[in-house]
């Protein structure tokens, strides 16, 4: 294990720091960044995701891929996890939070807007850090692969209905633009660089392609650091600025992602997966998709509205949660079979 990945959580950390200060001290450096968009996707932001992803990529063996159907468990669990489990969890902690337990520090109003971020953040399920995860706790590349694009479908034609129902509305406009575009940048884009790197080197002999993935390695960490860094960057003075609100919306996020692993890590096991699906099948309803979530919380309720900052607070706690799930579940990988 690199340094990169031995010291993974105090880079981070540092990341995080780094991003609220430089966003302090150059707001409009980061404002100039926040405008380079298409369909509400941050290009820069995509960027450093894609150097992330791209390593990931390059291990992707299609060859391989056909295998899934060998043991097709872990894909269910996913599945049942993401779209039957995850979003009604994350409405019934909003309702509890929000409507019960803050409700002497939040007026109705508010409290409505960021139950409906909360909503919009649980029926999103993540695309692209998702490999970042499974490359982490060593998860089966080909089989992340597969788990990615069978909810990227899904969610095409189950995100509109199950945010209406959750919601209780009826007009619900998802920015399929924005759904497209990211699904192109952070999924199908890399996935291509990927197969043509990998076929040209195994035409060479396996020794390149080791020697390329070695290469790589530390540059996925970078990626991901200088993501952090643009996040929190782009939310400095938010942070600053809202502490108060930004940890109460915060508690159930946390609550809800430590108890969705929970579930899925346990039913993993009781299904007898193999680690490396077990880890990935795991981490991806645990995490979610959110720049569909913001770009939906701006169109529906605004730029400045709850649900629009309910999404943002998502962003800025995603990552070090999701950090501490991947050191769990790497310390607990006796728990399971090897593949």
């Amino acid at each position: 294990m690199g340094i990169f990945e031995r010291y993974l959580s105090l880079w981070v950390g540092l990341s995080i720091a780094l991003g609220v200060a430089l966003g302090l001290w150059q707001p409009q450096v980061f404002e100039v960044i926040a405008t380079l968009e298409v369909a509400s996707v941050n290009l820069v932001v995509a960027v450093f995701i894609w150097v992330m992803i791209y390593p990931m990529m390059v291990q992707i063996d299609f060859a391989a891929v056909k295998d899934v159907r060998k043991n097709p468990q872990g894909l269910i669990l996913t599945l049942v996890i993401n779209w039957l489990i995850k979003p009604f969890t994350m409405a019934a902690l909003g309702w509890l939070f929000f409507k019960v337990l803050f409700i002497d520090f939040v007026d109705p109003e508010s409290a409505q807007e960021y139950i409906a971020g909360m909503i919009l953040l649980g029926v999103a399920p993540c695309t692209a850090m998702v490999f970042v995860w499974s490359q982490l706790t060593k998860g089966d590349p080909n089989y992340t692969l597969v788990q990615v694009s069978v909810n990227d479908v899904i969610m095409v034609f189950a995100f509109a209905p199950i945010t209406a129902l959750l919601l209780g509305v009826s007009d619900i406009q998802v920015p399929w633009e924005t759904l497209l575009v990211s699904v192109v940048l952070y999924v199908l884009l890399p996935l291509i660089a990927g197969v043509i790197t990998r076929k040209k080197l195994n035409a060479k002999g396996s020794q390149g392609l080791d020697v390329l993935l070695s290469t790589l390695k530390p540059w996925s960490m970078v990626g991901l650091l200088a993501t952090v860094v643009l996040l929190f960057g782009f939310q400095a003075n938010t942070i600053v600025s809202q502490p108060q609100t930004i940890a109460l919306i915060a508690v159930p996020l946390v609550l809800q992602t430590y108890g969705i692993f929970i579930i899925a890590y346990l039913a993993a096991k009781w299904m007898k997966l193999p680690h490396n699906i077990a880890a990935p099948s795991s981490l991806i309803g645990t995490s979610n998709f959110f720049e569909l979530a913001v770009a939906v919380a701006i169109s529906l309720f605004g730029l400045h509205s709850g649900a629009a900052l309910a999404t943002v607070v998502g962003v800025l706690v995603e990552v070090p949660v999701m950090l501490s799930l991947v050191a769990i579940v790497n310390r607990s990988k006796n728990w399971f079979n090897q593949a």
